[in-house]
């Protein structure tokens, strides 16, 4: 398969995982601020998972630029990957739906752990692929990120069931741990595409 055609699906799908979660909000009967009320939570899980997923997504990018073959191991490590965003939308309208109760903010956990190992798997096959001299683990180094991700991703799930409002701000930590801009690979991509015209120079 062209690298092409592998992004674009996994846009695809990435792109309807955030069309079901957004069609979760329903529309409050009522034509007052105050008839807005009981949409908040939902709105509040909603906007958390819209940053998960658009942190995916942006990430997956970065890592998708890197890849030069697309194997079959690869492909199936990002449907696997793919599967276990598709139930974030799940996960989200139930914490929406039920507030900061325990077994919904649990799942939400264990949703984002099992995606966060998928990553990870993804990560390596193309880093596999890619043979000793991957452009990819050059960029990634130690990781620190990916390996803290998931353990916060079991404080919050053990938290859930003890004080839910301290999981949430847990999951809330997470996804700001990976918003702020990593431009690992984008430097790494840079240097190269630059080294054959300082040779030339």
């Amino acid at each position: 398969m062209k690298k092409a055609r592998f992004e674009a699906f996994s846009d695809g799908v990435m792109a309807i995982i955030i069309t079901i979660m957004v069609l979760e909000i329903k529309v409050p009967h009522g034509e007052q601020f105050s008839d807005l009320k009981d949409v908040i939570p939902v709105f509040l899980s909603y906007a958390l998972s819209f940053l998960y997923i658009g942190i995916y997504w942006n990430n997956h990018h970065h890592m998708v630029s890197t890849v030069h073959q697309v194997t079959g191991g690869i492909l199936w490590a990002n449907l696997h990957l793919l599967f276990w965003l598709s139930l974030v939308p799940f996960a989200t309208g139930w914490i929406g739906e039920n507030h900061l109760s325990a077994a919904p903010l649990s799942l939400y956990g264990c949703v984002l752990l099992m995606a966060a190992i998928a990553y990870v798997i993804l990560q390596n096959l193309i880093i596999k692929s890619q043979g000793q001299d991957s452009l990819l683990k050059k960029a990634i180094g130690k990781d620190i990120k990916g390996k803290i991700s998931p353990v916060l991703y079991l404080a919050a799930i053990a938290f859930a069931w003890l004080y839910p409002i301290i999981s949430g701000l847990i999951y809330v930590s997470a996804a700001l741990i990976w918003l702020i801009p990593d431009k690992r690979i984008e430097r790494l991509l840079r240097q190269i595409e630059d080294t054959p015209t300082q040779n030339g120079d």
